[in-house]
């Protein structure tokens, strides 16, 4: 009995040393930050927002009309500020990863420069955290393929989707549609997903996002802007 109380306590310790070398004020900072990256961006999809718009409006005293503007902007507001933060809290402590806000803490200020235009300052430092495992690899490749997209260039893992306006030719009007993003060697997509850590392939990731996977090149994209 005594062998096994002691062992109980060995591994309890373990754990609140373990615990106890996370900067837990740092840590409710960044949860605070992620919740705010996520709050518009959840709300301008929401089924509520679809459904019953003058109720979110009301809840902003502000007119129906006005709503999805005012939304955006609170957006932009809001990562403006998030990536400034995230910008001074890198350069304090370098990324702040798992050991040093456990998870999934440690995606927080991934998912800030994901949606902000400093994609590439930060890329190689996103590399860097996720070759020492301070965060998930599928997270990188995803920063990876945002960057090469907004580059005009091909993807990796087919992780990019994205909206183009096209010329039906059966009408000769123009339409939005949705694509992901041309993929290099596109045959291969899935086992790089694999390897990547994604646990879907590109046809399920398309699904998620309400697109029917087509393998497009970038001159079919060109081809299709061009229309």
């Amino acid at each position: 009995m005594k062998k096994v109380v002691t062992a109980l306590f060995t591994v309890l310790t373990l754990f609140a040393n373990g615990q106890a070398k996370l900067n837990l004020k740092l840590k409710a900072e960044l949860d605070s930050i992620f919740q705010l990256d996520q709050k518009y961006r959840e709300l301008l999809f929401s089924a509520e927002l679809k459904s019953n718009p003058d109720s979110v409006a009301q809840s902003y005293g502000i007119k129906t009309g006005e709503i999805q503007k005012f939304l955006m902007h609170e957006l932009a507001s809001t990562d403006s500020s998030n990536i400034q933060r995230i910008g001074e809290i890198i350069k304090d402590y370098g990324y702040p990863g798992k050991s040093l806000v456990g998870e999934p803490t440690n995606e927080a200020a991934f998912f800030v420069i994901q949606h902000s235009q400093s994609i590439d300052k930060y890329l190689q430092l996103i590399k860097q955290a996720a070759d020492k495992k301070e965060l998930k690899f599928s997270l990188y490749a995803m920063m990876l393929d945002r960057s090469l997209m907004y580059s005009g260039k091909e993807q990796i893992f087919g992780t990019q989707g994205k909206g183009l306006e096209v010329l039906n030719t059966s009408t000769g009007q123009k339409e939005f549609k949705m694509i992901i993003w041309p993929i290099k060697n596109s045959t291969g997509v899935n086992k790089r997903r694999k390897k990547a850590g994604f646990k879907d392939t590109v046809e399920q990731n398309a699904k998620r996002m309400g697109i029917i996977y087509k393998a497009y090149t970038l001159d079919d994209v060109n081809k299709m802007k061009a229309g």
